[in-house]
């Protein structure tokens, strides 16, 4: 039956080996980094990213104009879902009035099954165009939250490649130290001469 004793490797005792203090400092800062460090890195990163997406989206909004098209024409009544099962939109014919009062006409993506005299809203640029709407507080919060999970888990990575790369090299030294001492200790024991 093995017999563990706690906090061995922080005793004095004539076993101690130097790689044995080494390992017990390691396994110190690596639960320091593992629990501590890695899960404030990830909070870090995904606050981070979640304040500049909130103000790019901010940015966005206000170099944006969302207005109201109505469709010129009916949308395709039946559309094939794509092999992800999301359903595709067509580009219809649309007209709109700008806020300077400008008259304008151009294609606009909508979901299939929508009839001419539809109003929907869009978002246009400073020119004019029509253009993708500024991220949502939803989309922002999964990139911020992604982003935070991504950075943990790196860590964590690194941190279990690092552990790998010290235990090896621990367990080569002792061999290495193991061999040493057995080469001058075995002729001793076994009567022969190197």
């Amino acid at each position: 039956m093995r017999t563990r004793v706690p906090g061995w490797r922080w005793r004095r005792n004539p076993l101690r080996r130097r790689s044995d203090v080494v390992e017990a400092w390691w396994a110190l800062a690596a639960g320091v980094l593992l629990f501590v460090c890695s899960p404030l890195a990830g909070a870090s990163v995904g606050w981070s990213t979640y304040e500049g997406a909130q103000a790019h989206a901010a940015a966005q909004r206000a170099a944006l104009h969302q207005v109201r098209v109505v469709l010129a024409k009916d949308a395709p009544a039946t559309v094939p879902t794509t092999p992800g099962g999301s359903r595709r939109s067509f580009p219809v014919p649309a007209r709109w009035t700008e806020s300077d009062g400008t008259a304008r006409t151009g294609l606009v993506r909508v979901p299939a099954g929508l009839r001419r005299g539809t109003r929907i809203e869009v978002w246009t640029d400073a020119r004019g165009e029509i253009v993708r709407p500024p991220s949502s507080t939803f989309v922002i919060r999964q990139q911020a939250l992604a982003m935070g999970v991504l950075t943990t888990t790196g860590g964590v990575f690194a941190l279990l490649l690092a552990h790998l790369c010290l235990h090896r090299a621990l367990a080569r030294r002792r061999l290495d130290r193991w061999e040493h001492d057995w080469a001058r200790t075995e002729p001793d024991w076994t009567r022969r001469t190197a």
